[in-house]
């Protein structure tokens, strides 16, 4: 499938707890991204808001077979504990975007 013909790009957001030291987060979130890109082809990128620093979005683009993908997402998330750098009370929002027709 070509890109143009419908691929998937993934946007997750979250807050940071903050008490998570920002350099053992931002290691584990790119530790999870290695494997996951091992795992899928799929390359991530990890950015944080400008205003704020905690919170975060990872970006996955030109996702060619989104099932396979979502759940290497989940078991990666889950295998690099990516939950345990979240702040209580907020939890990792997946939204999921394709080209304009």
């Amino acid at each position: 499938m070509s890109c143009e013909a419908g691929c998937v790009h993934y946007y997750v957001y979250y807050r940071v707890r903050a008490d998570a030291g920002h350099e053992d987060a931002e290691a584990t979130v790119r530790a999870m991204q290695t494997t996951l890109e091992r795992r899928t082809g799929v390359a991530g990128r990890l950015m944080e808001r400008r205003e704020d620093g905690v919170t975060w979005m990872e970006v996955y683009e030109n996702v060619t077979d989104p099932g396979a993908f979502e759940a290497a997402l989940r078991i990666e998330a889950d295998a690099h504990r990516i939950a345990d750098i979240v702040e209580p009370g907020f939890a990792r929002h997946t939204e999921r975007f394709v080209e304009c027709a």
